[in-house]
């Protein structure tokens, strides 16, 4: 009978067969030539001690023990292009995700998308790298895929009750991506690889007779006796359903007003607001794994870390090893900060969002915006860092030791982030109880990581959309809204999910409480 076992080993041991299946010959006091297969079912990394170890979950098969390969496949999807209409505006996570569930359950999904397909962003990213102008239906946070396609792919979750994790890995397998993201603890697909991923997704809706339609902005949601009737698109084009799922992500602030004026109910949501720091890898590996050199078996080493200052938390958010720094406003007039990594994390830095969490009474100065209060302050310090950077892309920044001695850096290093920087003192950026906290929460940094606290590390502002900024209320079991029939607020901008992966499984639960309804 195949056996599971529990191992901790070298770092190249984990990454050699031949040494694997020689390790557990050893422990199995079996002849290697015994072995038929190891299955990694899951692997981790240990670096609590000065030798790093890994972390592994296998199952041994012995010679003449059955053992069968296992290919994941995609679900029979239908035909369901003369089934029901189900609208879904936007092509996040949570959309297209959504999308994929109609099409398993018998309901025919109408995406809208206001920005470009996966490949037509990619022009986009590049003005507002190398020229500086915001494209406000395409940029890093706009167009098929989401924000995540283009910022990181990162597929970890500490949102297990949320739903079904395994079968959101095992559906982007399906479509394509390594299948160690079902082993890995922390798994990642990289920007490089995951825009083929959703454009097979992508692929597989129209196929099956769904329609995906790009460059197509919501501007009016049509509701008559409190339930919903149908979109209308930029270009004066009405679509029809009495469901829409409304998946449009976390900044999309033009949505957020215009149910605001419409007097559907929101509210306003805390979220957590920060900067970018870049460090060196190599700093960051010497720190998490104690060596001077992590050689080749190991992964440029991330790293998370949590403080309370003044009773709020002070925390990492992510993590991207050997990745880069982006520019991801969504309009002009405004800088907004997020940081990826492609997916062999090779690059020389490694950043992350260094974020403190908020509260509603954060915002009254913005009392007057109501429901969008919270929006508004996110606004205010972006368009602030805009305005102190040189009204351009270009970033406030500081060096960290700099920023906890309020004192402006004399100068910036190249850093990852290729519009460039601006040396700010951050302190101008932010309220004076956020400044205050940071700038101790960074000294706290340095006591818990020796050597993180350093002039080497770059401070890049704002880091601001860590999460949505109002949430759209809805029924707890049927998850519509709780005043407009047939409306399904969903995913990170509706304040449901936090990532690809809960966001990916919140499209699913809405596709099914509408087949619930319409499916009899």
């Amino acid at each position: 009978m195949p056996q599971e076992l529990l191992l901790q080993v070298a770092p190249e041991i984990a990454a050699n067969e031949t040494l694997l299946n020689d390790y557990l010959s050893r422990q199995l006091k079996i002849s290697v030539k015994e072995i038929q297969h190891v299955t990694i079912v899951k692997r981790s990394i240990d670096a609590r001690q000065k030798a790093v170890k890994i972390n592994l979950k296998v199952i041994v098969y012995l010679k003449g023990e059955p053992f069968l390969e296992q290919k994941i496949a995609l679900p029979d999807y239908q035909n369901v292009a003369n089934a029901q209409e189900v609208i879904v505006v936007g092509a996040g996570p949570a959309g297209l995700f959504a999308a994929l569930q109609l099409i398993e359950l018998g309901l025919k999904p109408i995406v809208i998308e206001r920005g470009k397909d996966v490949r037509g962003r990619r022009r986009d990213l590049k003005a507002i790298n190398r020229d500086h102008i915001v494209n406000e239906d395409s940029n890093y946070c706009f167009g098929e895929g989401g924000a995540g396609t283009y910022s990181d792919g990162k597929l970890y979750t500490r949102s297990k009750k949320r739903g079904d994790v395994n079968r959101i890995l095992e559906l982007l397998v399906a479509f394509g991506a390594t299948p160690d993201i079902l082993v890995d603890a922390h798994p990642h697909i990289g920007t490089n690889k995951l825009p083929q991923i959703i454009q097979d997704i992508r692929e597989k809706i129209i196929e099956c007779g769904g329609k995906v339609l790009f460059e197509t902005r919501v501007t009016d949601i049509s509701i008559k006796n409190n339930e919903v009737q149908g979109v209308t698109t930029q270009n004066g084009a009405v679509i029809s359903a009495n469901k829409l799922i409304l998946a449009t992500g976390h900044s999309a602030r033009d949505i957020f007003e215009l149910l605001d004026k419409k007097k559907v109910l929101i509210e306003a949501k805390p979220f957590a607001l920060g900067v970018r720091a870049e460090h060196p890898q190599s700093l960051i590996d010497s720190i998490q794994y104690s060596c001077d050199y992590r050689g080749e078996h190991l992964p440029p080493a991330p790293y998370s870390i949590v403080k309370q200052v003044n009773g709020r938390g002070m925390y990492s958010f992510c993590m991207c090893p050997g990745g880069v720094i982006a520019p991801c406003a969504t309009s002009p007039g405004e800088v907004v900060t997020n940081g990826w990594s492609p997916s062999k994390r090779d690059q020389h830095t490694a950043n992350s969002g260094i974020v403190v969490e908020l509260k509603l009474e954060d915002f009254k100065p913005f009392a007057k915006f109501g429901a969008l209060a919270g929006m508004e302050f996110q606004k205010s310090i972006e368009q602030k860092a805009w305005q102190l950077a040189g009204q351009t892309q270009k970033v406030p920044a500081q060096r960290l030791v700099d920023f906890t001695q309020s004192k402006t850096s004399s100068d910036i290093p190249k850093t990852s982030y290729v519009p460039g920087t601006t040396s700010v003192e951050l302190g101008q950026i932010f309220p004076g109880f956020l400044t205050q906290i940071m700038r101790q929460g960074f000294s706290e940094f340095g006591k818990s990581m020796k050597g993180y606290a350093t002039n080497e590390a770059i401070l890049h502002a704002p880091e601001s959309r860590t999460s949505s900024p109002v949430r759209i209320p809805r029924d707890n079991y049927t998850l519509e809204h709780l005043q407009i029939k047939g409306l399904y607020p969903c995913g990170e901008g509706a304040g449901y999910a936090g990532g690809i992966i809960s966001a990916a499984i919140d499209g699913e639960k809405c596709a099914q409480k509408i087949a619930e309804v319409l499916i009899k």
